[in-house]
């Protein structure tokens, strides 16, 4: 079950994380961002759980996996405008 929570609050992480930090080199598709948003669920989640924070098998809360979305979204969009700027 806790699989399937990460997964959907990583969802709703995505697109809040959207509203919070928009940019051209943000992605625009609903679907990556979620998609970005549920691995920044999972990388609260386990980042949370190495420093201490989170119980092991313990997922992040909400505002956790924001935090991990914007940090995601953050590092996406570097890597996008590199490629952008080598094209």
């Amino acid at each position: 079950m806790s699989l399937l929570w990460t997964i959907i609050i990583g969802f709703l992480a995505g697109v809040i994380a959207k509203f919070i930090m928009p940019g051209d080199n943000e992605p625009s598709g609903f679907i990556l961002t979620t998609i970005l948003g549920i691995v920044g669920a999972f990388v609260a989640s386990y980042l949370g759980q190495a420093l201490g924070w989170y119980r092991p098998g313990e997922g992040a809360g909400l505002i956790g996996a924001v935090v991990g979305a914007i940090i995601v979204l953050f590092v996406y969009g570097l890597v996008a405008g590199r490629q952008r700027r080598a094209i």
